[in-house]
């Protein structure tokens, strides 16, 4: 059985391209071949190279294992850390509180 792509929008598409380039630039500043990276990832040299194109359908927990081998992982804690919407909505919602006089 074939394996499916998420369907994802252009723009989503075009951010794993660019994550997978970035990935491939901070691989080859680092001196490391692809069987290399994919050796130290306990992948496959075929996913790997997939990982490097951006593949929506390799997992997240394999973009995880490159960007540990590549030292990167810290980046991740800087995803969603700072949910301004988030905050805006629930201080909208904190100013419409039911018997608040104001």
């Amino acid at each position: 059985m074939a394996r499916r792509s998420p369907t994802l929008f252009p723009a989503q598409r075009r951010q794993l391209a660019a994550l997978g380039e970035r990935l491939r630039l901070a691989r080859k500043r680092r001196r490391l071949s692809t069987v290399q990276m994919a050796e130290r990832a306990h992948v496959s040299r075929d996913t790997f190279a997939r990982v490097e194109k951006g593949d929506p359908a390799v997992s997240f927990g394999i973009y995880l294992r490159v960007l540990r081998v590549l030292g990167l992982d810290a980046d991740l804690d800087l995803i969603a850390g700072d949910d301004v919407l988030g905050r805006k909505l629930q201080d909208m919602a904190l100013d419409r509180a039911p018997g608040r006089k104001g």
